[in-house]
């Protein structure tokens, strides 16, 4: 994939479009340079990935264009992360994506039950035997992901995890070390800078999202300064407040991968326009201030 300035198109909603409206959507994606398309086998209840193979199908010769990547390890009521399981759901992945082969997996949450060893096991088959080319993991912190680097042979290259404006603790505990605000409680363990060191990649999920319960913090009237600097540079930069709010997530130097969840082709091209904007230093802060967090 791209050094810089990726943008990865999350495929969560998908199920509510038709096969039709998907095709288009997906078809806009690509030819805007989007290449990551994110799943999971627990999106739609799987019909997400059915109805982007049905795509797939249409569209001889697409999936050697772009990237799939799903995750599996969430139950309804539980997590598994057994080697059945990531087996089991892998080869369902496959079959409704229509793929023979998957780029990357991640393991989407941490199971308390977790065998290293298992994983391990599960791993080496799925790369050994070409569905799987690439791993990583989703909302995992520096220890977790330094005991997948001591029992797991291949290598993680991927770490998703939530991370927008307002909700930005991986970025916000590194600037308080060693202080008594709140900012400075370390809620990630150093995570970002783990992956730094150790060359993963972070994804972002909720690029635009304050809460899960407040939902976007675009135009969210609990928001109101912040709202006010995204009108401003946006009118500065002639995009949508939604494109500034991507822009400050791609202005951070380790070159984090935001996934956007849109269905709606109208707004895909909006955001997409965050790879064009390099906000200043100054700018950046300021939105960081907007919303809601402290300098010490």
């Amino acid at each position: 994939m791209e050094a810089r300035k990726q943008i990865s198109l999350g495929c969560m909603r998908l199920g509510k479009l038709s096969v039709d409206e998907a095709e288009k959507l997906i078809k806009e994606a690509i030819e805007e340079g989007i290449i990551l398309f994110d799943h999971a086998d627990i999106y739609g209840a799987g019909k997400c990935e059915e109805i982007f193979g049905e795509v797939l199908a249409r569209n001889p010769g697409m999936r050697e264009k772009i990237i799939i990547q799903t995750k599996c390890g969430i139950c309804k009521g539980y997590y598994d992360l057994s080697k059945e399981h990531i087996l089991n759901q892998v080869q369902k992945s496959l079959e409704a994506l229509k793929t023979d082969y998957l780029d990357i997996l991640l393991l989407h949450r941490p199971d308390a039950l977790i065998d290293y060893q298992e994983v391990n096991e599960a791993f080496e088959e799925l790369y050994n035997s070409g569905k799987v080319r690439e791993f990583g993991v989703s909302n995992m912190n520096s220890w977790q992901l330094q005991l997948f680097k001591k029992y797991v042979k291949q290598p993680l290259k991927y770490n998703q995890l939530q991370f927008s404006i307002i909700h930005s603790s991986l970025v916000s505990q590194g600037m308080f070390v060693n202080m008594m605000a709140d900012e400075s409680l370390d809620h990630s363990n150093g995570t970002l800078e783990y992956c730094l060191l150790n060359d993963i990649r972070i994804q972002t999920w909720s690029s635009l999202m304050a809460s899960w319960e407040e939902g976007t913090y675009i135009d969210n009237p609990h928001y109101p300064n912040l709202n006010m600097k995204l009108e401003e540079l946006s009118e500065k930069y002639g995009v949508t407040k939604n494109a500034i709010g991507i822009a400050w997530i791609l202005k951070h130097p380790i070159n984090m991968i935001p996934i956007v969840g849109t269905t709606k082709i109208e707004h895909l091209k909006e955001i997409i326009k965050a790879r064009d904007i390099n906000l200043s230093r100054e700018e950046w802060y300021k939105l960081y201030l907007a919303g809601g967090h402290t300098l010490p």
